[in-house]
């Protein structure tokens, strides 16, 4: 009967059997031969040796008491010229202690004599699978190799000494590497960029019990000269009991995008200066009009003037946030840092929108910790963020409702809660919500004026001063934006 193992094995097993005595050596072959091995066998260990040296063999069963060569000395030179072939020590009762220590030396299993057909059967099958499993890792270690390196993103692999266990040649052209082979060498001595550097000592230095990945843009020189810019993610990979094992960094190269995005600013902030000085023009002549000082208008004249007017300050605004947005992913926000007091900036941003406030019967209420620490911040970007989040509070809840600002001391930031019992958001729109042009419309909001920009532009702030923004919100029963910024952040 054929075993499982011996159906799944890809093609007919090779076995060679080294025994001095042809009693054994025919019974081998008979029993292996019907189980459907390929089977041949040596009468010493020189002519086994010969026949290893001309062929490959998958297992191996040979007596260690030969004349001549011993059986030790065949497992050696199995072991140095074919560490994956399986062999399987055959002994007698007095030699017992000898196939214990063979398989110190590297042999697989032993089967004492005299043995019965099932049992070498049983050995042998127990070898096949074993057999197959190296296998089928070999083959799985070939196939990513190959994949890996056929990869356009540059990958790169450490143990947790920081020697180099895999770089696929994307990443060594990346990293403008032009030496000899990097395999073992540490990565101080193969990486000159210091945030690479700096992020596998991230990674390596993670508690067992949390996994992140470390992210960078990075600017490196390929090995053609060229400047580029690369999206660097490094991560540690860990063992069965959440050893750290290494880590594995991947660099996708962002230059084209980055290239794009840069022409795509360069376009938005060209069109939105060109567009604003004719509109300025236009107000100030319909100025002229509504004010009379063109000639007399009639009331009718007016109110499609007075309608004009509001679409193109609209229109303004909207070029307003583009130039803004347009600055901000240009690196070209204000970098004039200070240390910022957010108790009075918060109290200074209530009493400005309360005016806008007491129009909708909104009630805001404010309420501060004591001694709050302040933050390092650019002053303008903070207000524009607050000023922001505040007019939307207001601005998408209904007459009558009420707004409430905190703000906390919590670990290393500034926690800044600015909840209010408006419209809501629905959950398929949460996803979007701070994406540019993006606009949450419902019968409740679908008449609200605005460009979609502001809360893209809050984001873009609150991720250049190191913070973080989230959003909750139910439909219907109100929104809750939380922003976090770092006390200290120089």
């Amino acid at each position: 009967m054929t075993s499982q193992a011996e159906k799944q094995f890809h093609r007919q097993p090779k076995i060679l059997v080294i025994d001095d005595e042809a009693r054994i050596r025919d019974a081998c072959r008979i029993v292996l031969t019907d189980r459907g091995y390929s089977v041949e066998v040596a009468p010493d260990g020189e002519q086994g040796l010969q026949m290893i040296q001309e062929r490959h063999f998958d297992i191996i069963l040979v007596d260690l008491m030969l004349p001549s060569i011993s059986g030790f000395d065949v497992l050696s030179q199995v072991r140095s010229r074919h560490p994956d072939t399986v062999v399987i020590v055959i002994t007698g009762y007095a030699t017992l202690e000898h196939s214990i220590e063979a398989m110190k030396k590297g042999a697989f299993d032993f089967i004492p004599k005299p043995f019965t057909p099932d049992q070498l059967r049983a050995v042998v099958n127990k070898s096949l699978r074993y057999t197959m499993a190296l296998q089928d890792i070999t083959d799985s270690k070939s196939r990513l190799k190959i994949m890996v390196n056929r990869l356009t993103d540059g990958v790169m692999t450490t143990d947790s000494e920081k020697n180099i266990v895999q770089a696929n040649p994307s990443f060594l052209h990346m990293i403008g590497y032009h030496g000899e082979e990097v395999i073992g060498k540490q990565v101080e001595n193969i990486i000159s960029n210091q945030e690479i550097r700096d992020a596998i000592d991230k990674a390596l230095a993670m508690e067992p019990t949390t996994f992140s990945e470390i992210t960078n843009e990075i600017q490196l020189i390929d090995d053609k000269g060229e400047d580029k810019v690369y999206s660097a993610r490094c991560a540690p990979f860990r063992g069965r009991t959440n050893e750290n094992l290494g880590t594995i960094t991947v660099l996708h190269d962002i230059t084209a995008l980055k290239k794009m995005d840069q022409m795509k600013s360069d376009f938005v902030s060209m069109v939105s200066h060109e567009i604003r000085s004719p509109m300025n023009s236009l107000l100030m002549q319909l100025k002229i009009i509504l004010d009379g000082l063109a000639g007399d208008i009639t009331e009718k004249q007016k109110e499609i003037l007075e309608r004009a007017s509001e679409k193109i300050l609209s229109l303004n605004h909207l070029v307003t946030e583009l130039l803004d947005l347009s600055r901000i992913e240009s690196g070209l926000i204000a970098h004039e840092k200070e240390q910022v007091d957010l108790t009075s900036l918060l109290h200074e941003q209530v009493s400005f929108h309360s005016p806008y406030a007491n129009e909708k019967q909104t009630t805001i209420e404010l309420e501060i910790e004591e001694n709050l620490p302040k933050i390092f911040a650019n002053r303008q970007n903070m207000e524009e963020v607050f000023s922001n989040l505040i007019t939307n509070s207001i601005k998408y809840s209904p007459t009558g409702s009420s707004v409430r600002i905190s703000a906390v001391h919590e670990n290393d930031y500034i926690k800044t809660e600015i909840s209010d019992t408006g419209y809501g958001i629905s959950e398929e729109d949460l996803p979007n919500i701070f994406t540019r042009f993006f606009r949450a419309k419902d019968e409740n909001t679908r008449d609200i004026q605005g460009t979609g920009l502001g809360l893209a532009i809050v984001k873009s702030i609150v991720d250049s001063h190191h913070g973080k923004i989230s959003v909750t919100s139910v439909k219907n029963s109100g929104t809750t934006f939380t922003v976090l910024l770092p006390v200290t952040h120089q």
